[in-house]
């Protein structure tokens, strides 16, 4: 099993920057390939962003796409979305989730993750 806790959200002005990890405990994290999601009031849960199990595979939401950034660091057991020119319809608790699996083509789907974080709270308004 995986814990994952995520932190770094906040409130930021439209046009800025925010980074949000999401830190992992328990089994052997670079077993699984990482996924962020969010949600906004009122909507359903979306796709932002997956990470290959290595690292060397990325796939984002064309919402997001040339934004925002996702990375992972294995010997912190950390997973980062680097979030870039962000606007208000960003604002939205995001949550990092693990998975074992699903292939490629696959991982932009919720039930392709095994294990999922709290969430933390991004708010873009000025």
């Amino acid at each position: 099993q995986v814990q994952l806790v995520e932190s770094g959200g906040g409130l930021v002005q439209p046009g800025g920057s925010l980074r949000v990890s999401c830190i992992a405990s328990g089994d052997t994290f670079s077993s699984y390939y990482v996924g962020w999601f969010r949600q906004a009031p009122g909507k359903e849960r979306e796709f932002v962003a997956t990470i290959s199990r290595g690292g060397g595979m990325t796939h984002y939401a064309d919402s997001v796409k040339g934004r925002f950034t996702i990375s992972r660091d294995s010997a912190r057991s950390t997973v980062y979305l680097q979030m870039n020119s962000l606007k208000p319809e960003d604002t939205a608790g995001y949550y990092c989730a693990a998975g074992l699996g699903y292939g490629t083509d696959r991982r932009t789907y919720e039930y392709a993750y095994d294990y999922w974080g709290q969430g933390t709270q991004v708010t873009v308004s000025s």
